[in-house]
């Protein structure tokens, strides 16, 4: 018997509750003032920018395989007479490539996929330490590829 009471009594409520809308506001408990955030990118001028898939080869693990770094846009920013690639992980921004290119470096085709490079940097910046990397970029189609 309490059941059905407990049953008309929600019934009620949400009839009168859908009769007249509510307009819930809540005020902030902290105000956090706006931080403007530095990229080290704006002096840069911006030569190319595109989306791409980037892996990296890793030979330490049993077998050696290509590991996925990062799905983002991929950047090449010139200042003066440097040019370096820049790219940034979708959503958490975090850097996955920040390297020069350098005149000796080639970007050869990727075997099995038209839509993709592979070419090696003597030092990437991506995790604050420079490391000899080899790369993998992936582009969506072959049209937007660089070569």
């Amino acid at each position: 018997m309490s059941e059905i009471i407990d049953t008309e009594a929600k019934d009620r409520t949400l009839s009168e509750s859908s009769d007249t809308e509510l307009d819930p506001q809540f005020k902030p408990i902290v105000s956090l003032p706006e931080v403007e955030v530095r990229t080290n990118e704006e002096n840069e001028t911006v030569l190319l920018k595109m989306r791409a898939k980037l892996y990296r080869f890793d030979k330490s693990s049993k077998p050696p395989e290509w590991k996925e770094r990062g799905t983002g846009e991929l950047k090449i920013l010139q200042l003066d007479n440097s040019v370096r690639i820049v790219m940034r992980r979708d959503k958490t921004l975090k850097v996955c490539a920040n390297h020069f290119i350098r005149p000796w470096m080639s970007l050869e085709p990727c075997k099995g996929t038209e839509k993709a490079f592979v070419y090696t940097v003597v030092a990437d910046f991506a995790d604050e330490e420079a490391k000899k990397e080899c790369f993998a970029i992936k582009f969506g189609s072959v049209d937007s590829k660089l070569g």
